[in-house]
């Protein structure tokens, strides 16, 4: 959701100035970086990515970013520490978005209830959408102004469906794709380089879609429905 939360970003008609991603995985960061460097550069938009793993004061460093606080704060791991970064960086009139669903009906982090009453700060929670969302996103993804592809890490058969569902928290990564007629193990698209030892066909999507910055493609959908049977 946060990346596709970025190519949005960069992507819509109303860019922000400034667009700082963070968070504790550098392979996460590192990945994003390579998939919308070129994008995010030629969107007008100054996009950072930051590590705040190592951070002595990750909330004084993101402020001063932002020049004393942000405008704009998503939220995309339900994680009381994040909530309260997040509402640690709010600028004057800030808004935080909880946008990633908590499961504990229980789930609460600290607030800084000062700047909710001085500093204007405020609090909402974003799930689902309405029709213009879903025309919005269709339209941009039709003109391949975002690439919803940036979501997607694993691919599977139908056989793999079942026991994808029932263990998807288990299962790292973003979106997994699944092809309802054909038969094939739910596969990380980056483990394909390593699976090519022993099956030539992982070779080809490995080729294919590092070609496309290591995303899942159109020609990589073509091959594999012509080389997985169901």
């Amino acid at each position: 959701m946060g990346l596709g939360a970025l190519d949005y970003a960069i992507s819509c008609d109303r860019r922000p100035g400034l667009l700082v991603i963070a968070d504790i995985d550098q392979a996460r960061l590192t990945r994003a970086e390579e998939i919308f460097r070129e994008k995010a550069a030629q969107s007008g938009v100054d996009v950072r990515f930051v590590n705040t793993a190592d951070l002595a004061d990750p909330a004084a460093h993101l402020k001063a970013l932002a020049g004393g606080g942000f405008d704009d704060v998503f939220v995309f791991a339900p994680v009381a520490p994040v909530a309260e970064l997040g509402n640690a960086i709010l600028g004057r009139d800030g808004c935080m978005n909880i946008f990633a669903g908590p499961m504990d009906s229980a789930f609460s982090a600290r607030i800084n209830l000062y700047d909710a009453h001085y500093n204007s700060t405020h609090i909402m929670g974003t799930t689902g959408g309405n029709t213009d969302d879903l025309k919005e996103a269709l339209r941009l993804s039709e003109a391949g102004a975002t690439e919803p592809a940036v979501m997607v890490t694993h691919v599977g058969g139908l056989d793999s469906a079942a026991n994808t569902i029932l263990n998807l928290p288990k299962i790292p990564g973003g979106k997994k794709l699944i092809y309802n007629h054909i038969t094939m193990p739910l596969t990380a698209i980056e483990d394909f380089a390593s699976l090519a030892e022993k099956d030539a066909r992982f070779g080809e999507l490995y080729a294919i879609t590092k070609a496309h910055r290591g995303l899942w493609c159109a020609q990589a959908e073509a091959y594999l429905l012509a080389n997985w049977k169901g």
